[in-house]
Parts: C-alpha cells; structure tokens; sequence
C-alpha cells in the first residue's frame, strides 16, 4: 500500500485527536516499517489495519467509522493534491465511472508497484452501480471515499453497501442512486 495513504492517516489523526494519540498508536501497533512513512513507500497494508485497530482502542470508536471518516478525509486531500483528475467533470457518477480505467491508470504512471482494487460499474437508471473487489478488507474505506466524491461534486445521491464477499476476496456492490 503507498505511504500516501499511511501519511494521510497520521496527519488525520494528529488533527482530530492530536500529536500524542499519533504516538500512542505508533507505540500500540509497533509497525515492521517502524511507522517512518514516505508519501511514495510502499508498506504493508495491515500496518494500517493495525494502526487503525490502536485508534479505535484508544478512542472507542468502532473501526468502521474510522476507516468511513478516513476515506472521506482522504478524497479531499486527492482533490488538493491531483487537482487535474477533478478538471474534466463536474458529474460524480462520471468520475467514479472512471476509477478503474482513468483514475488507476493514472495513478499506475505515478506509482507502478501501487496495489489497488478494483471498480467495475454499470450504469443504472439515475445512478450507478460500483462493485468494489480487493484482497484487503477496505470497503469501508472505499465507500468513505465514494461518499467524499459525491460531497465533493455536490450532487444529492445516496450509497447503499452490499457485502458480496467470498473467501479471502472483500467484495462489494455500491448502488448510488
């Protein structure tokens, strides 16, 4: 998983809950990196899980939320940072429509060992059907992440979840409407 995703996190938690929680949780969850993350590493994706795990013990809220909140907190701070993936459209079933075959493309340039799920889509009548596959268990984090697109481009659609997912595989089904 890149470091981005890891300095987002802390720099989250440093400005929700502060510099100590930060420390605390680094302690708690004793990475194998170290918790010394670079935007452009690549670490462990349960060096996540388990710094997220340390939050939520620490400030008992459910690990859900933590990972929602943190993907809407993090599609913001996409906004800021690749400002020219939000250039061409003001629709955000179009943007998310273009996640896999756009968005991850592009990011593949930028980042070419990057681990990312899949998004496959189907149009509906009024929306959008997203359906989200990765070996991590992240959807959560991904529908935090749609939710911050559809704030973002301030249209009134709503994400509904459906746990789809088999064997090791996290699979979901987002129906925007």
């Amino acid at each position: 998983m890149k470091g981005i995703v890891f300095t987002e996190f802390l720099d989250l938690v440093e400005t929700a809950f502060g510099y100590e929680t930060v420390d605390e949780i680094l302690i708690e969850a004793n990475p194998a990196s170290g918790g010394a993350y670079t935007s452009v590493g690549t670490y462990d994706h349960r060096e996540l899980i388990d710094l997220v795990v340390a939050l939520s013990a620490r400030t008992g809220t459910a690990i859900p939320e933590l990972m929602h909140a943190f993907g809407k907190h993090l599609f913001g701070r996409f906004v800021e940072g690749f400002p020219s993936f939000f250039e061409d459209t003001d629709d955000p079933l179009a943007f998310l429509a273009s996640v896999e075959n756009v968005i991850h493309v592009e990011v593949r340039k930028l980042y070419p060992d990057a681990e990312l799920p899949t998004f496959d889509h189907e149009h509906t009548e009024g929306g959008i059907e997203l359906t989200y596959r990765s070996p991590r268990p992240f959807a959560t984090f991904a529908e935090g992440l749609i939710e911050g697109c559809i704030e973002h481009f301030g249209k009134p659609f709503e994400v509904v979840s459906e746990d789809r997912s088999e064997g090791d595989e996290s699979t979901f089904l987002f129906r925007i409407q």
